[in-house]
């Protein structure tokens, strides 16, 4: 046997022993709770030969049996609650063989070459990360059993099936559970990696569905998922006090046997990755390693897009409807700027794996709109006030939009607050009519903090977040996800995951001195829009972008700060008259 051979078994027999330890658990509860009945069943058996009789023991039969029935009813409720628990599932955009055939076969040819049971479907994750799924619960049975790789043909998937020994899907009819776990592919990695790069990704997350078919692993898996889904059922939303108090119960119980077998549990998916990464090392093994490089460049340049270019337009109500085609820009930009990364856009010229899809752009689309769900919480279908946009759009329709928008909250408040508008040279700022006059100008903001800068900076900043989050509390709450209409491009795909979004919020609630630097640094740049020729841009890696003469400005940071934190105007004044922005001129708000 080679080395890998020898590694994969030790992986193998190390999770079996560790899946065998969590069953263990699962049989040290039933044995604690069919203990009173034994103890009955001794008791009522003494009686009945006449070898425990008289007073005492009659009572003690009758407390012990008494209290062994209550035991097997609680128990068998909590068992009930377990194993009808639904485990959590991820949120994800099913892939349809019909809309993606060249990637099925990819990964049905690849699950042959590492001999294993291939995956029953595809389904992609807006994140940079890849992993196979148990879908075998009968809540999350299959909408269309012909989305399956290891349906009709997959001789390998049928004789590998966990808990099916015929192969085939557990159930029956249109709704029937997948016999083999769903493979998860981050969407970023289909549109940055090129075809061999991602089938090198993918080797070791496919060979996990060997060691997923061992009956103990899956039974183990099972029993864990079904802790984990119980002991959060008493955290639902909606429970009366008596079903809350009970699944308090059922929750308490099935955290304490989840700490019990948390240590098996955990050194049992340890032997489950190690079987499965020694099995794919003889699986495009160089290649591999050149294509991990290329998932953490991924990861670096997915989360800028996110958080400097995807969150600004969801916070306007927008979502960009091309993610996964930004992060190829982003990617690249970054790879020019580091010289670690050099050489990588040499790769643009092969073939991407977003070739495997049939409709990249309806997969995209899908793809983005769950990510704002994730990251954001938006809703999960297009309306008034949550639309997409395209990236060609993205500097009028959300960067100039997202300035005005804070200049006008900024205006707003300062209007509550009572500041009246800065006046020009011989006027005055008490006449209403030069109020009419002068409008919102940048002045007005800059003599209002020039020189009381904590103090009214404080009570700005204080202004503002009320005011935003007054405004988030009136958001569009989310929607159901509609079900694709017949006949269209979307109608290959379908969104899985029901749990409260966001999930994964990606950044922490901004302070109020942050809130007001940003609301500062939009009035300048409304400014220079209006006074100075300026044009709003983006940059693919740091997001709204102020351009002036066809470049991007990165020095006005310093002087809106020194403002906000110090009250100090100057470095501002000086930055405004060095690019001709007229700070007295009124700015055209929303």
């Amino acid at each position: 046997m080679s080395g890998s051979g020898v590694g994969e078994e030790i992986g193998v027999q190390g999770a079996r022993s560790r899946a065998v330890g969590v069953l263990r658990v699962r049989g040290r509860a039933m044995a604690v709770a069919l203990l009173p009945t034994a103890v009955a069943v001794v008791l009522l058996a003494g009686g009945a030969t006449g070898r425990l009789t008289g007073g005492s023991w009659d009572a003690a039969r009758w407390i012990v049996t008494g209290l062994a029935v209550l035991v097997l009813l609680c128990a068998a409720a909590v068992a009930v609650v377990i194993a009808r628990a639904r485990p959590a599932l991820s949120p994800t955009v099913e892939i349809a063989e019909r809309s993606a055939p060249d990637l099925y076969r990819l990964v049905r040819d690849l699950a042959e070459r590492l001999d294993v049971p291939a995956p029953s479907a595809i389904a992609l994750t807006p994140d940079c990360d890849s992993w196979l799924e148990d879908r075998t619960h009968p809540a999350h049975a299959s909408v269309d059993a012909s989305n399956g790789l290891s349906g009709t043909g997959a001789g390998a998937a049928a004789r590998h099936a966990p808990g099916s020994p015929s192969g085939t899907p557990v159930g029956s009819g249109r709704h029937r559970i997948p016999a083999a776990p769903v493979l998860v592919i981050g969407s970023p990695f289909l549109w940055w990696m090129r075809v061999a790069e991602l089938r090198a990704v993918l080797a070791p997350v496919v060979a996990g569905t060997g060691p997923a078919s061992h009956p103990e692993i899956a039974a183990a898996r099972r029993f864990v998922r079904g802790l984990d889904a119980a002991a959060a059922l008493s955290g639902r939303p909606g429970l009366g006090l008596i079903r809350r108090a009970g699944l308090a119960v059922v929750g308490r119980t099935a955290r304490l046997m989840l700490r019990a077998c948390g240590e098996h549990a955990a050194l049992m998916e340890r032997g489950v990755a190690t079987a499965a990464s020694e099995r794919a090392q003889g699986v495009d093994y160089g290649l591999r390693i050149a294509a991990q490089e290329q998932v953490g460049l991924a990861y670096a340049g997915w989360d800028r897009l996110l958080t400097r270019v995807a969150l600004p337009a969801w916070r306007m109500g927008r979502w960009p409807s091309r993610l996964d085609v930004g992060v190829v820009s982003a990617l690249t930009e970054l790879s020019r700027r580091d010289r670690l990364a050099d050489g990588f856009t040499s790769r643009l010229g092969e073939r991407p794996a977003c070739d495997l899809l049939e409709e990249p752009g309806a997969v995209d689309e899908a793809a983005s709109l769950l990510a704002a769900r994730l990251f954001h919480g938006g809703p999960a279908a297009s309306g008034p006030d949550w639309s997409p946009v395209d990236w060609q759009q993205y500097p009028e329709e959300v960067v100039d939009r997202k300035w005005r928008t804070e200049a006008a909250r900024l205006h707003r408040v300062l209007d509550d607050m009572g500041v009246r508008p800065s006046a020009r040279p011989g006027e005055s700022a008490a006449d209403p009519s030069a109020a009419r006059v002068l409008g919102p100008t940048l002045d007005r903001v800059m003599d209002h903090l020039a020189g009381r800068g904590e103090e009214a900076g404080d009570a700005l900043a204080a202004g503002i977040s009320a005011e935003v989050a007054r405004e988030e509390a009136a958001a569009v709450p989310s929607l159901p996800v509609p079900a694709p209409a017949a006949g269209t491009a979307g109608d290959a795909l379908a969104f899985r995951g029901t749990d409260p979004l966001p999930l994964l919020p990606l950044l922490p609630p901004r302070t109020g001195r942050e809130l007001l630097a940003d609301h500062v640094t939009a009035m300048v740049c409304c400014a220079a829009v209006d006074t100075a020729g300026a044009a709003p841009g983006l940059d693919w890696l740091d997001g709204p972008a102020l351009l002036m003469g066809g470049r991007r400005r990165t020095d006005l940071a310093g002087g809106v700060l020194s403002l906000v934190e110090d009250g100090d105007v100057e470095p501002l004044r000086t930055w405004l008259a060095s690019t001709g922005v007229r700070s007295e001129k009124p700015v055209r708000l929303v």
